[in-house]
């Protein structure tokens, strides 16, 4: 078995799409609409085939919808080297992304930061 994909409730699909893309070299498929349902979405893919879908839904987004937090706790992505992580997390801290977890080795032995994505779910770097 293998992860097919994990998807993401936004509120703001282009801006995620893009940030996506930028800072995690995954490339976007053509949007998806469903204008009766009022749902648009994109598959976004990493080279190695690994995908995040990112789906927007304006119902979804009411003042009582975002009282609630649903979804995952974090996402893991691995850079390949310790340097990558370090120099991934100084290139979106100095582009004004928030980093809630510095780089550390965990106490299990992992190398890691913790971003926050431009709509505050955490991405996990990693070796």
């Amino acid at each position: 078995m293998k992860l097919e994909h994990l998807a993401i409730w936004v509120e703001n699909l282009e801006m995620m799409k893009d940030f996506y893309c930028k800072y995690f070299a995954m490339t976007a498929g053509e949007k998806y609409h469903n204008p009766s349902k009022n749902f648009t979405s994109y598959f976004l893919s990493f080279e190695s085939g690994a995908r995040i879908e990112l789906m927007h839904k304006q119902e979804i987004f009411t003042p009582e919808q975002r009282n609630h937090s649903f979804g995952y706790t974090h996402i893991a992505l691995s850079t390949g080297s310790k340097e990558k992580v370090l120099s991934l997390t100084e290139k979106l801290r100095n582009d004004g992304f928030e980093i809630v977890g510095e780089p550390r080795t965990t106490g299990d032995g992992y190398f890691e930061s913790i971003i926050l994505d431009p709509e505050g779910n955490h991405i996990e770097l990693t070796i």
